[in-house]
């Protein structure tokens, strides 16, 4: 039996849950898939927002009901014939110690592997790399994924160093092949991300970046994992997004849906990004809350970050 209690524990919570969420539910159009598409950067997803207990067709087809346009880190080339099927693309993909995985998980990866701050990436990683390049150009895959490593053996300038000569070793064969790849911002603070992440501060992915000079080699700008090292989202957007070539957002804390239930603005952040011209993915790498439907969670949060968008653009 509802109790006059439980009604106002539940209007409580309808306002606790942010003006964000509000908005979006109010300004969201008949038809939410037009509304999607006026924006002019593409949704992605992950396995993390699905859930790792559906196959990859059942992941696409949910993506497709919910309007994304890609799904990250969906690897293995054996797959990548089924997210043509439903319309998707591998929005970003990794290359794997062993192959790509899409539903397995990683096998533990050799020093210098998927470590490009590390001189070891520049022998068997390298190799592979290269590899994978042809196989994402292949298939018209538009994105792989760069990752620094860590500090454990290098400082940050050492490992500035190692990355911009990583990157050099590759970028003319990324151009070529019209594959962008995408160094991603790490937190440092063991929450999602290794203790002592080389690539923990936006100045120092930028730089390397700057460096290397090249279309092809762009930041991936993790705004969750930002968020938890020095904030300033949407400022640093703007200043650096001709050097952004992928953005991946989740909640902060808890890297859960983006609600009012978390602290950052992301209906604001979406029209941010909007406003630059991107024209890239913006992907949801985040896990539902306890107690939350996660279809319905990712539909919201979807919907949230074109929330802010003009009728027309």
């Amino acid at each position: 039996m509802t109790t006059r209690r439980d009604v106002l524990a539940g209007a409580a919570l309808s306002l606790v849950a942010g003006s964000a969420g509000a908005k979006a539910a109010a300004m969201r159009p008949p038809d939410r898939l037009a509304a999607l598409r006026r924006a002019p950067f593409r949704q992605g997803l992950t396995r993390y927002s699905l859930g790792a207990e559906r196959t990859v067709e059942e992941c696409c087809r949910v993506a497709v009901e919910l309007g994304a346009q890609g799904l990250d880190f969906y690897s293995n080339p054996a797959d990548w014939p089924t997210l043509k099927k439903y319309g998707l693309v591998c929005s970003m993909a990794r290359a794997d110690f062993g192959g790509g995985h899409s539903e397995a998980k990683r096998v533990q990866e050799p020093p210098g592997w998927n470590a490009i701050g590390m001189k070891e990436a520049q022998g068997a990683f390298l190799a592979e790399f290269h590899r994978v390049i042809d196989l994402c150009a292949d298939a018209g895959v538009p994105n792989l994924i760069l990752l620094a490593g860590t500090r454990h053996t290098v400082t940050y300038e050492q490992g500035a160093d190692n990355a911009v000569e990583f990157c050099n070793a590759v970028k003319a064969h990324a151009e070529d092949r019209g594959v962008t790849l995408c160094m991603e911002f790490v937190n440092s603070k063991m929450i999602g991300g290794p203790p002592l992440s080389l690539f923990d501060r936006s100045a120092w992915g930028f730089e390397v970046v700057k460096r290397v000079n090249s279309p092809r080699v762009k930041v991936l700008y993790d705004i969750f994992h930002a968020q938890l090292m020095e904030g300033n989202v949407v400022a640093t957007i703007r200043e650096n997004i001709a050097h952004i070539g992928h953005f991946h957002v989740g909640g902060v804390p808890g890297r859960h849906e983006l609600d009012g239930t978390q602290e950052l603005n992301y209906a604001f952040i979406g029209r941010a990004i909007a406003d630059t011209g991107y024209t890239g993915f913006v992907t949801h790498e985040w896990g539902p809350s306890s107690g939350v439907d996660p279809l319905d969670a990712v539909r919201r949060s979807m919907d949230i970050l074109v929330s802010d968008l003009p009728a027309k653009r």
